[in-house]
């Protein structure tokens, strides 16, 4: 596979997850999941899994709770060498195998890059990334004049996600998102 082709079928996945270290001698790894309940990780049979630039499919043979964690073992990876080489690979999915969300629902991955603008027009920057906090999600907004569209200032902000209080509208297929928020804040 080229590696123009290997970078468009990235582009097809979203990261679930990262293969950490080695557990046990019998090829399995311990697994730190991006999914809610962390166990969801293990719901999906098939993983693609990143290594650099490659990427290889696996089976998912078995996986468990272990602790506050996860382990598990892929197909073919029998020996502790195995998992050895396979730790610090990014667990990947592909987007069309994410379960459909009810009307108004997002995974994070299509609220990333997303530009932000005001109410009134303010272009505040694109969702870099995002966290949780407990209480709600938490968008990280970075400013850039000289991007497209230019932003008011090259500001990092903290933004709620909180619907119908601080976002007015998400439109993934304009790639922007309304927000009530204040640009000095």
């Amino acid at each position: 596979m080229s590696a123009q082709a290997e970078r468009h079928e990235a582009d097809e996945h979203v990261v679930l997850g990262k293969l950490t270290s080695p557990y046990g001698v019998k090829g399995w790894l311990k697994v730190y999941s991006h999914t809610s309940p962390m166990e969801g990780i293990l719901d999906y049979a098939e993983w693609v899994v990143r290594q650099g630039e490659s990427l290889q499919r696996y089976r998912l043979a078995q996986g468990r709770r272990h602790g506050k964690g996860l382990v598990a073992r892929l197909e073919g990876c029998d020996t502790r060498e195995a998992a050895e080489a396979l730790a610090g690979a990014e667990i990947l999915l592909p987007k069309s195998a994410l379960p459909e969300l009810p009307r108004g629902d997002y995974y994070w991955h299509e609220l990333e890059g997303l530009t932000v603008v005001t109410r009134d027009g303010a272009v505040l920057g694109q969702v870099q990334y995002l966290f949780e906090t407990g209480a709600n999600d938490v968008l990280v907004v970075k400013g850039d004049p000289d991007g497209e569209p230019a932003a008011i200032d090259d500001r990092e902000r903290l933004l709620p996600f909180l619907p119908d209080e601080v976002i007015v509208a998400v439109e993934p297929e304009a790639g922007r998102m309304t927000v009530e928020w204040d640009p000095a804040f």
